[in-house]
């Protein structure tokens, strides 16, 4: 933030700026277009945060709920293939073991 405010308030140009604290144009010119359309909450990294569910629309929520309903199924097929390797699964049925 510290350094897209110096480009706003005039002591630094974008390449200026860049060049003084080892960044590249882009991230500068990012810094400041940001700060200036949002303030400050604008340059949180929110990168690999998850919405809050009530942030999310219906599209959103049914996008989340399908995700982990494929995730689900897939590893219910996986159980269902270590079943059928170890000869413990018949025809949809799990078999019991004979005893001897």
């Amino acid at each position: 933030m510290k350094i897209a405010q110096q480009v706003i308030d005039g002591v630094y140009g974008y390449q200026e700026a860049a060049d003084a604290y080892n960044v590249t144009y882009q991230m500068v010119y990012g810094w400041v277009r940001k700060l200036k359309a949002g303030g400050p909450e604008a340059l949180v990294d929110r990168r690999g945060k998850a919405k809050e569910v009530a942030e999310q629309s219906a599209e959103d929520k049914l996008k989340q709920e399908n995700r982990e309903l494929r995730k689900r199924v897939r590893e219910l097929e996986v159980a269902e293939a270590l079943l059928k390797k170890s000869g413990k699964f018949n025809e949809g049925r799990i078999v019991k073991p004979v005893s001897s």
